[in-house]
């Protein structure tokens, strides 16, 4: 007989733990089931170990540059790839073990270790690693927590090569000679500046004419002019046809015509992620899927079948670790605590992660002169800001748009140094729905990165 459960939760990402244990400490009688490891994407695969990896790169490529700072370096700067990864290892395993020590301790939740599928809209089986059933569930409510995974693009030869996505070039122990990139986004630039700091030779190639395709133009090119000045080369409206190994376990990247093919070492896809949504059993369920893959849901995170919510990258609405959470905190607000929390309201805010970091929040610019409204706009360069000139850090600039009637601010975004920071200023400010006068008139301490984003909102002019 199925094990009945007032809630289930699929998945310990970001959303699918905290919300476990909130629904068990509510008095719910709780399931949650874990198919790999505790913790999701950003524990394992994701955040924690790039950050960890961005740190050490930063480290190296701080100790290079020391003698500009009065700090003498004896001998070469070199990275052992070995110890780094175990370092990364070592904070991985402390997140991974603390989230599954939480669940397994939260009293009135039951963790489950296999593979969860529908079967019924309110029923699931869970199999082992050999695809036998060893489990089966009942819940009045479900949460689809399952996030997703690297996409490998189809080439031809890909079976008879070795290539890495952003999860296996993590375990490597041996630094790459030459690492190529597939992808332009987010993902491809954070690994290529870390492993150019780390000595790699790296090789990014862009479909399009340039990197960051969903941010201003302005703002992708001076993140590209960064990363070229330390020597990632770079290969534009370059559309891989065919791979093929060559001696060793190098390989060829070919592009077809008469465009020269890239030879490297290692070969790594950063092309994008799906949703882990193709096992799930959802027709069972009576859900479907959109065009991506995704879960559809409303702003309240509920899919189309009463009972069954979907959070986390699976649901489209972001795929962010903060979104996922944040997906937790609006079901549980409304769960809970009698709130009206949705979705449709949330301003959207992330950073790349490249050093110095781009952050975002709202609209970009080209989004607001798509809109057609009377807007004001404001830039100032980073060497404007004592705090990076002290650091010797002065790359990048701030942007903010502000509506001109209503003097609502629309959207910033950073590059600079701590601007993954500094741009909560402007997130805070939105979210209380406040003009921006009222940031412009705070008074910020000196010195730091903030103090500025008053400043360059008294440049606000109209955008033209």
């Amino acid at each position: 007989m199925p094990q009945h459960f007032d809630a289930v939760v699929i998945g310990t990402g970001q959303g699918g733990s905290p919300l476990a244990a909130r629904l068990a400490t509510s008095g719910r009688k709780t399931a949650v089931i874990e198919r790999g490891a505790f913790g999701g994407t950003c524990v394992n695969v994701g955040c924690t170990p790039t950050k960890s990896y961005v740190a050490s790169a930063r480290v190296a490529h701080v100790a290079r540059h020391a003698a500009a700072y009065g700090v003498q370096v004896a001998g070469e700067v070199s990275v052992d790839l070995a110890q780094v990864k175990a370092r990364k290892d070592r904070i991985i395993g402390e997140s991974r073990s603390g989230v599954e020590k939480w669940l397994r301790g939260t009293e009135n939740l039951t963790v489950f270790q296999g593979h969860a599928r529908f079967t019924g809209a309110h029923a699931l089986s869970i199999s082992g690693p050999d695809g036998q059933i060893v489990d089966e569930l009942e819940a009045s409510e479900i949460f689809i927590n399952t996030g997703t995974r690297a996409v490998v693009p189809p080439l031809d030869g890909l079976e008879r090569i070795r290539y890495y996505t952003n999860s296996t070039l993590l375990e490597l122990t041996d630094l790459p000679e030459h690492l190529a990139i597939v992808g332009g986004s987010y993902i491809a630039l954070e690994f290529a500046q870390i492993f150019r700091r780390f000595g790699s030779r790296v090789t990014v190639i862009v479909r399009g004419e340039r990197v960051l395709a969903r941010e201003d133009a302005d703002f992708a090119l001076a993140v590209q002019k960064v990363l070229a000045r330390e020597g990632i080369e770079f290969r534009f409206g370059a559309q891989p046809q065919h791979v093929e190994p060559l001696d060793g376990e190098r390989v060829r990247i070919a592009f077809g015509g008469d465009e020269p093919a890239v030879d490297a070492s290692h070969l790594l896809f950063a092309t994008g992620r799906k949703p882990n949504t193709d096992d799930l059993g959802l027709d069972h369920a009576g859900l479907a899927v959109n065009g991506h893959g995704m879960i559809p849901v409303d702003g309240e995170l509920r899919t189309r079948v009463p009972g069954i919510w979907a959070i986390g990258d699976v649901n489209g609405r972001g795929a962010f670790t903060h979104t996922s959470y944040d997906d937790y905190q609006i079901v549980a607000a409304n769960l809970f605590d009698g709130g009206q929390r949705s979705a449709d309201t949330r301003i959207m805010a992330y950073a790349v992660f490249v050093d110095p970091p781009l952050a975002r929040v709202g609209l970009s610019e080209a989004e607001v002169r798509a809109s057609g409204r009377a807007a004001l706009i404001a830039t100032m360069p980073m060497s404007r800001v004592g705090r990076a000139r002290e650091r010797g850090e002065t790359d990048g600039f701030m942007k903010v748009l502000a509506d001109a009637q209503t003097k609502q601010i629309l959207g910033a975004a950073i590059l600079g140094i701590e601007g993954d920071e500094a741009i909560h200023t402007f997130i805070d400010i939105m979210t209380a729905g406040a003009p921006y006068p009222t940031l412009q008139y705070a008074m910020h301490i000196h010195p730091t990165i903030s103090e500025l984003v008053p400043t360059l909102l008294d440049r606000l002019a109209p955008l033209k």
